[in-house]
């Protein structure tokens, strides 16, 4: 029934759009037909035994989430997809040259986010180089799983099932989160309370396995993540106030890669301090623009304000759903001006 609903939607859709959302039915119809039943692969002998045990690892995280995490409990993350390929979809995010704000896409089930996603690489970039003959600030990235938003039951997938445990757990912690709660055009409070779900359902996931060097391990790349994205704020609000400021453009643009190779020296200087760890390398040594920083704000703007509304609830995660989802009622301004007043109580 809601494949019929998609159809109609394509039906309905302009042609301009049309090759696009055909590539989204496409992709998605593939990905749902090779499903498979993670119980029956469990029992098949043809079944390699590092996959299995990742499986069962699987059941045991799904039946997590939804008994002591109270996420959905549905057919989601229940199968398993080989898609032969290294991600789900190549996302696209564009700014222009001279502006830290993402370009935004509006799609009927989603609403409007800050990015296009794409089940072909090729076709991905393809988009990006139109935008980047436009003059846009373009980069392509893949995206291992996304959240259908329980419109269809979501299936493990090649291209994280053999994630590090902590890893596997907030993953499907974080998509389920979406099934939870969910408001179209906000992406900013989704990714953050999905981000803050996560965070709290591997805490207390690897509290119960009794993995206490897994905690600390967790809680160090949380922390150093985060001290990452602080300094990749930073820099966006720099290259903010550039961009409002009465400086000619040729300045700017060239202030623009001061910017960047400032962002570098810190990222050298905090790399020293955790002791050479690397595992943010990959992202600063490629040519940066402002597509690359326009989309941190999005997914962890909130995460803190979300701690402390778990917080004022005294950890109950029933009570905690309740109040987000209050907040996810009200009229945007209020919504944002709401969590702000939460993140001024986390600084306090």
């Amino acid at each position: 029934m809601r494949l019929l609903i998609v159809l109609v939607i394509l039906l309905l859709t302009g042609c301009s759009e049309l090759n696009y959302y055909r590539q989204a039915a496409t992709g998605q119809w593939h990905l749902l037909s090779q499903r498979r039943d993670i119980q029956e692969l469990i029992a098949t002998e043809q079944t390699p035994d590092n996959l299995k045990k990742q499986l069962e690892l699987v059941q045991k995280i799904r039946d997590f989430a939804s008994e002591e995490l109270l996420l959905p409990d549905n057919h989601s993350y229940r199968t398993y997809a080989d898609l032969g390929r290294p991600y789900a979809v190549w996302n696209v995010v564009a700014a222009p040259a001279l502006s830290i704000e993402p370009l935004s896409w509006c799609f009927p089930v989603a609403g409007c986010v800050p990015y296009r996603g794409y089940f072909d690489q090729k076709a991905a970039q393809r988009f990006a180089r139109d935008l980047e003959e436009k003059g846009y600030d373009v980069h392509v990235y893949g995206v291992p799983a996304y959240s259908t938003l329980n419109w269809f039951d979501d299936p493990v997938l090649n291209t994280f099932v053999h994630y590090p445990e902590a890893h596997l757990a907030a993953l499907i912690f974080h998509e389920l989160a979406h099934q939870q709660l969910y408001i179209k055009d906000d992406g900013t409070f989704n990714e953050s309370f999905a981000q803050a779900v996560e965070m709290i359902g591997v805490e207390r996931w690897l509290r119960v396995r009794q993995q206490d060097t897994g905690r600390e391990a967790f809680r160090l790349y949380k922390s150093r993540q985060q001290e990452f994205v602080d300094l990749v704020l930073q820099t966006r609000e720099e290259l903010s106030s550039l961009y409002r400021s009465d400086i000619p453009e040729p300045e700017q643009l060239a202030t623009k890669e001061d910017l960047f190779r400032l962002f570098r020296q810190r990222y050298a200087a905090l790399k020293q301090q955790w002791d050479g760890d690397g595992r943010f390398d990959n992202w600063v040594e490629r040519p940066l623009n402002n597509s690359h920083f326009a989309l941190v704000a999005t997914y962890h703007l909130y995460v803190p304000a979300f701690f402390a509304l778990l917080e004022q609830h005294d950890g109950d995660l029933q009570r905690f759903y309740q109040a987000a989802a209050k907040l996810a009622a009200m009229p945007a301004p209020e919504r944002h001006a709401a969590l702000q007043v939460l993140l001024i109580e986390v600084d306090h």
